[in-house]
């Protein structure tokens, strides 16, 4: 049954509560009931939170106990372990949906496993809920007490025992999620029907309110559940909010919050110990030094913003967000950053020999079918790595890709990456370079990973003719999309295949485009052997008719300003 020790997460600086649960098999031959939770400390609770779960094993099912375990436990276990830069509810879906995999599996050793179960993660001042079943989360705050959760069951009187939903029951696994803010003092309490069915509402409320401590109510619910000719197992767990945490972009990005822009560093300059080699990259924003440690005399890149943004609160915070961002991405499609003491605000990334696309193309440089193919696939690689970890990049272009010496392409700036486990909103009205922008974007679409896979496909399209498939699109014009120019009108050596790609790519229909990552590798890699049908293109009487329509409202135009030279 989890914990039954009572819990206290005491933490100087963060969330802090205190946790108590009771659980009692009952007229019941075992407790198929389970509950736990985990109360981490320092990094993990301000990056991740505390999590806590109840769920109640199926009795009409042999296995019912392991399934309510596993699930739990499960969950509990591998929550921790789950990416950061995925968000709660995007981590507790994953695992649940493997937990639910797991356990249809096991349909050869039971008559069925299945399990209702409800979790509740609490970080800094919010909290979220994911819900399958019958289990109950209340939340009393003050005088109100409330449901959280929804009950999963069929509402005919004679069925309100049998569960719509649960854990193992059924191949796809639909969860509730909500989510709200904390307030000090709150109490949540989480509870089988074991509990809530026999008490009723009021009765728990006024349980919660006599006994302040959770370990003393959990045990009072639980006790009077059973005195009250309860039937069934009673599992009750109550914890109660004595102090919110901090709400903030994450702990770790808040080190460097108060750190000073350094000032503008010219060649020969040393800042911690960085000696400043070359100006790498200078705008109006930001800029790139090519320094040497000095111990070991390695080449970084040091990125930082010019002196001028000193009191832009909002480009600061991006500098460090991009930092979080860029320290958990592990592959050789990144630069990786380095850890270093600082005393401003800069950050610091491996070096890498070679140039970006665009300077190669600025160069004089064409690119072979071949050489494309490569930088294709090693793309479609390189954002198979960031879509895993729910970061959408928002500017793949030429200028953010990198061929290095030694073969690899590298993806750079993560400066406008997206991130939902950051709550990072589209705080401008459109980040990204126009030309490389998917279409519904200017039309108030929020950026998805098939913009990504857009701005791959305008890419490899630029990177082979030298144009863009709908023109060139300049900052704050309104496109409007027709039909793509074929690549092959400008190169006619594009193989069929590859014009295929490219032009599913970027299809000016989000739906005509490659769904995933994953798609577009096997694409670029087995194109040649199973070459795929580029998107339709529209009706040739339907682009009559259009510019039919444009002709007509010239001509009418023309008139009109005639007649009015004629009145002057």
């Amino acid at each position: 049954m989890g914990r039954p020790e009572p819990q206290r997460c005491e933490n100087l600086m963060g969330l802090q509560i205190s946790l108590g649960a009771s659980s009692e098999t009952g007229r019941r031959e075992r407790n198929e009931d389970f509950f736990g939770a985990v109360t981490p400390e320092n990094g993990l609770l301000e990056r991740k939170g505390i999590l806590v779960a109840i769920a109640d094993g199926v009795s009409g099912n042999a296995g019912g106990r392991e399934a309510a375990e596993y699930t739990v436990r499960s969950v509990l276990g591998d929550y921790y372990s789950t990416p950061e830069t995925w968000g709660i509810t995007q981590s507790l879906d994953r695992l649940l949906s493997a937990a639910n995999r797991w356990l249809l599996a096991q349909k050869g050793g039971f008559s069925g496993m299945a399990s209702t179960v409800s979790l509740l993660v609490l970080r800094d001042n919010r909290y979220t809920i994911a819900h399958v079943g019958d289990t109950r989360i209340y939340l009393k705050r003050g005088e109100d007490f409330r449901l959280l959760t929804t009950d999963h069951v069929w509402e005919r009187p004679d069925l309100r025992h049998v569960l719509k939903r649960a854990v193992g029951l059924d191949q796809h696994l639909m969860v509730d999620y909500s989510e709200g803010e904390l307030m000090e003092k709150d109490v949540f309490l989480l509870a089988t029907d074991g509990v809530w069915e026999v008490l009723g509402q009021k009765r728990m409320h006024e349980i919660l309110h006599l006994h302040e401590n959770p370990e003393r109510s959990a045990k009072v619910l639980v006790e009077e559940a059973l005195a009250s000719n309860g039937r069934d197992n009673a599992t009750a767990q109550v914890l109660r909010i004595e102090r919110l945490g901090e709400e903030n972009l994450r702990g770790s990005l808040l080190e460097g919050a108060d750190l000073p822009l350094p000032p503008r560093l010219k060649i020969g300059q040393r800042i911690d110990g960085y000696e400043v080699l070359e100006i790498l990259h200078d705008s109006r924003e930001t800029v790139l030094y090519k320094v040497r440690e000095g111990s070991s005399r390695k080449n970084f890149v040091l990125k930082t913003l010019q002196p001028s943004m000193a009191r832009d609160e909002k480009a600061c915070s991006g500098l460090l967000v991009e930092e979080w961002l860029g320290k958990r991405i592990h592959s050789q499609y990144f630069p990786q950053v380095i850890p270093t003491k600082r005393h401003a605000l800069y950050y610091v990334m491996t070096y890498h020999e070679g140039a970006t696309l665009k300077d190669h193309i600025e160069s004089g440089r064409h690119f072979t079918i071949a050489e494309a193919k490569q930088i294709g696939i090693r793309l479609a690689k390189g954002l198979a790595v960031l879509h895993r970890l729910n970061i959408i990049h928002r500017d793949i272009k030429p200028d953010n890709l990198h061929l290095g010496e030694d073969g690899k392409l590298r993806i750079l700036d993560l400066g406008v990456a997206l991130n939902p486990a950051l709550n990072r909103g589209e705080q401008d009205a459109n980040p990204g370079t126009p030309s490389y922008m998917a279409p519904e974007r200017f039309e108030g679409g929020g950026a998805t990973f098939a913009c990504d896979l857009y701005g791959a496909g305008v890419t490899l399209y630029h990177l082979l003719t030298r144009k863009y498939p709908y023109g060139e699109i300049e900052p704050f014009q309104h496109p409007r999309f027709t039909d793509p120019v074929p690549p092959t009108r400008y190169r006619p050596d594009i193989p069929a295949w590859l014009e295929a790609v490219i032009l599913k790519a970027v299809a000016k229909n989000p739906a005509a485009r490659f769904e995933s990552h994953e798609e577009f590798l096997l694409a670029m890699e087995l194109g040649e052997q199973s070459a795929i049908l580029p998107p339709p293109r529209t009706p040739a009487g339907s682009r009559l008719f259009v510019w039919q329509i444009a002709a007509a409202l010239s001509i009418l135009l023309n008139f009109f300003l005639l007649y009015l030279a004629g009145i002057g």
